[in-house]
C-alpha cells in the first residue's frame, strides 16, 4: 500500500515495474477498459507523468477516432486479384 493509505495508488515498486514498451503493448485493453484495475491504475499513473507516453496515447486514440468516421470502399476485383496471387505466391509451405 502506498504511503498515502490508498489502496488503489501503486506503491513505488510496483510504478518501476511498468514501462513504455509495456504501455504500447497493453493500450488498446486500456481503451476497451478490460484490463484489471491494479493493471489500469498503473498504466494511468505511468502516463501521467511521461511525456512520451502522452504522446502515444494521444496519436493511439486519434487514430480511432479517424478511423472510425472513413468509409467502406469496395475492393476494385482486379486488385483483390493481384494482392491474393501475391499473397499465395508468399505463403510458406
Amino acid at each position: 500500500m502506498s504511503e498515502s493509505g490508498d489502496a488503489s495508488d501503486p506503491s513505488a515498486a510496483e510504478r518501476a515495474d511498468i514501462e513504455c514498451r509495456q504501455i504500447a503493448e497493453i493500450l488498446a485493453d486500456y481503451l476497451d477498459g478490460t484490463l484489471p484495475k491494479r493493471t489500469a491504475d498503473l498504466l494511468e499513473w505511468h502516463i501521467d507523468a511521461c511525456s512520451p507516453c502522452i504522446a502515444f496515447v494521444n496519436t493511439y486514440r486519434g487514430t480511432i477516432q479517424a478511423t472510425r468516421s472513413l468509409r467502406d470502399l469496395e475492393v476494385p476485383t482486379e486488385l483483390k486479384n493481384r494482392l491474393l496471387s501475391v499473397l499465395r505466391a508468399t505463403k510458406p509451405d
